[in-house]
């Protein structure tokens, strides 16, 4: 039995397409389901997050064909990606490429760590549904524990950044700092969370929190102190705000082009920063059309992301090799495995 990862990334796909893909955190069991159930994989994972969505499973020589055809049928339309959008890679491909998500060296911003989060839970996610079994069990703790080595003996996180942090230096590029300024932070999760975190850190006057769960929004402020609070009408307090940032798993737009327009009048159009971190978008991105609307979604902060990627990659090649020396070293007498197999489709440049 091999170990295939099939998916669209970032560097790969925008994210109108990834979109498609995306799977929410509360269909991902039964997302799950369908897959084994169709016998498909004996092992699987689903990964989706607002830069990747990828699916590693564990299934015979030829799973990988049958793997692609589900991955497009689950968008439910004829979605046919341009070549290179869409990778699988098999042993001992998937196994390295698996290691170098958990350690941050294939996100946007290198060496980030908010992906070993979210890797980790979409696996205890799939873990506690019984999705897993020896051969992903054993590969995914591995990865976590490459991605703290390569963390502790290299200089990949030199600088730390994050999507957080690259989405605060985007807003002082907008207003110069972010001191005294007030923002709306939709969504309590953890990328919620970060940001939210990040731009206190800076010096906001006040982060206004919002959430479909008022109750998550009340924890999450209370936890940040004096300067959050919740509030329950996101949309009055944009009136009032600079910035808005919003991080949601809502299927539709939070904020469409008619609701913009309305806040810019309300607003006096006052200059506004939307931040959309979500995929599924939160923000319909028409809205950049209106007069002094600023609007960045998760593919826009790559440029900045960019800049701080160059310091770091002298470490690169450093983690590279360590990644592929774990990578044999695991696959060396598992069962079913051959340490010889290529990608099934080429990898993505």
């Amino acid at each position: 039995m091999h170990v295939f990862c099939i998916g669209l990334s970032h560097r790969t796909a925008p994210v109108e397409l990834r979109e498609r893909f995306a799977v929410g955190a509360d269909a991902l069991p039964d997302a799950l389901s369908q897959l084994r159930g169709a016998g498909l994989a004996g092992e699987a994972v689903w990964l989706s997050t607002c830069n990747r969505v990828e699916l590693y499973a564990v299934g015979g020589p030829n799973t990988g064909e049958a793997l692609r055809r589900h991955v497009l049928e689950r968008t439910g339309s004829a979605v046919t990606p341009p070549d290179g959008a869409l990778y699988l890679y098999s042993e001992p491909h998937s196994i390295e490429h698996l290691f170098r998500v958990a350690s941050g060296l294939d996100s946007m911003v290198l060496g980030e760590t908010e992906i070993l989060g979210q890797l980790k839970k979409a696996y205890e996610t799939a873990r506690q549904h019984g999705h897993t079994g020896p051969r992903l069990n054993k590969a995914f703790q591995r990865a976590f524990n490459v991605a703290k080595q390569i963390r502790s003996e290299t200089n990949i996180q030199r600088g730390g950044i994050s999507v957080a942090s690259v989405s605060v230096e985007l807003a002082e590029k907008i207003f110069e700092t972010v001191e005294n300024r007030e923002v709306v932070v939709i969504g309590a999760g953890d990328t919620g969370e970060k940001v939210a975190r990040a731009l206190i850190s800076r010096g906001v006057r006040q982060v206004l929190i919002s959430n479909r769960s008022p109750e998550k929004a009340e924890l999450l402020a209370t936890s940040l102190g004096e300067r959050a609070r919740p509030i329950g009408d996101w949309m009055e307090a944009a009136r009032h705000a600079d910035v808005l940032i919003s991080s949601t798993s809502s299927p539709g737009f939070v904020l469409d082009a008619a609701q913009a327009e309305r806040l810019m009048h309300a607003r006096q159009r006052r200059p506004l920063l939307l931040i959309d971190l979500a995929v599924p978008r939160d923000i319909d991105p028409t809205v950049i059309q209106l007069s002094d609307v600023y609007l960045f979604n998760v593919d826009d902060l790559q440029a900045i992301a960019e800049a701080h990627r160059r310091q770091r990659e002298s470490e690169v090649a450093r983690c590279e090799e360590m990644i592929r020396s774990k990578a044999a070293a695991l696959l060396v007498g598992a069962p079913g495995s051959r340490g010889d197999v290529g990608p099934a489709v080429s990898a993505p440049a």
